[in-house]
């Protein structure tokens, strides 16, 4: 049976839209009106708006007011010829606020006055900026807490067992001081405790870990404890492989970010929300300190909620020590998180909006002995399409 040539050229534009909704870069063809004429998937997840819905859009009703991007395609427009400009914020209240991209702006020769706009997300290189920011941080915490454990700890025994004394000779009045003093002294040593957990440099065994089992664990502790009236939401990928990881600090590590979610969202009552995602994100790749080889990151596991949202002055370096919201809290635990995350080769950021703040981490999967230790193709995994293994 002869193809037709109309049935050539449908089957050729079928293929032109499988390539563009396979790139992982939005790209937008613009119309000479400014009227967005088509988008691909990726598009439609960097806007979280429909192709239907931005084609009834023009791109200034969607960029911020006066963005570099509008005039660059007028400068297309009139130059024929390509453009690129790097960092521009297109973050605006509909996108999630600040969105970092590289725009690469062309004309379609084929059609006079219509402009393709691809943009590339800086989030990946910010991603490993703030990483080795964290490993730094993390490094000068474990000094601080070799110093501290040895210069103050035994001081301060010395301090409350004479307090103590005191104590037995001392009016009801003046125990309430000596009591006072043990119990800051307490507070102190249980602060120098928490943060020698950072010079803790001993090897942990590692191996594959089901990260949903994880989750659920974790879940099932936040449900009987301090998440108990908040509303948990599962969003899992049922074919994700191991995570290379030791059990307990993941579990440590989630519980944190969990505990963390929960306190933000107290005050919602039962609008109080709590997700939890897994997903496969190949592209990944990060170069480990120790390491020849760069490690491959493809597994991504969210924990988002819908509080207030974390302080925009705060973002950038929420996850060194000492670092919190809290009025009452350490700011460890979040630097302990990182910390964890660092050691297993993984990152860790957050994006924060009022009502939707997420808690990303990225983390190596689990390869048997016969597979090289940078290789992280999906397509070991039964029921997983090859092209996963791709990187972008």
């Amino acid at each position: 049976m002869t193809t037709t040539a109309a049935e050539h050229r449908k089957a050729l534009l079928s293929d032109s839209d499988a390539i563009l909704n396979a790139l992982p870069n939005p790209v937008l063809l613009i119309g000479p009106d400014g009227k967005i004429i088509d988008a691909n998937n990726a598009a439609e997840a960097f806007f979280d708006l429909s192709t239907q819905f931005l084609q009834r859009q023009s791109l200034k009703e969607l960029v911020p007011f006066g963005s570099p991007l509008l005039s660059l395609i007028d400068q297309v427009r009139s130059g024929n010829s390509p453009v690129n400009e790097y960092k521009v914020d297109l973050g605006t209240p509909r996108n999630g606020g600040d969105r970092q991209v590289d725009l690469h702006v062309a004309p379609l020769t084929e059609r006079p006055g219509h402009i393709v706009v691809m943009l590339q997300e800086r989030t990946i290189a910010d991603k490993m900026d703030r990483q080795l920011t964290h490993r730094s941080a993390a490094r000068s915490v474990i000094a601080l807490a070799a110093m501290l454990a040895h210069e103050i700890k035994n001081p301060l025994s010395g301090i409350r067992g004479a307090a103590q004394l005191l104590e037995q000779q001392a009016s009801s009045e003046d125990r309430m001081l000596t009591r006072l003093i043990c119990d800051e002294a307490d507070r102190i040593v249980t602060l120098v405790d928490r943060m020698e957990v950072f010079g803790d440099d001993r090897p942990v065994a590692r191996g594959p870990v089901n990260i949903h089992s994880v989750l659920d664990h974790v879940k099932r502790l936040a449900q009987s404890g301090f998440a108990r009236n908040v509303r948990f939401v599962e969003d899992y990928d049922p074919s994700l492989p191991p995570v290379l990881a030791n059990q307990d600090q993941l579990i440590q590590v989630f519980l944190n970010l969990v505990k963390n979610a929960a306190e933000a969202v107290v005050d919602l009552g039962t609008d109080a929300e709590i997700q939890l995602t897994t997903a496969f994100r190949p592209g990944v790749r990060l170069s480990v300190p120790g390491k020849k080889s760069r490690v491959s990151l493809p597994l991504e596991f969210c924990v988002k909620d819908n509080g207030p949202g974390v302080p925009e002055d705060l973002l950038p370096n929420l996850f060194d020590p000492f670092v919190t919201t809290k009025q009452t809290g350490s700011g460890l635990g979040l630097a302990l998180v990182a910390k964890i995350v660092g050691d297993h080769g993984g990152i860790i950021e957050c994006e924060s909006q009022p009502r939707k703040t997420i808690f990303r981490v990225l983390m190596p999967m689990y390869n048997s002995a016969k597979q090289q230790p940078e290789q992280s193709h999906r397509d070991d995994v039964p029921g997983t399409p090859l092209h996963a293994s791709q990187d972008r």
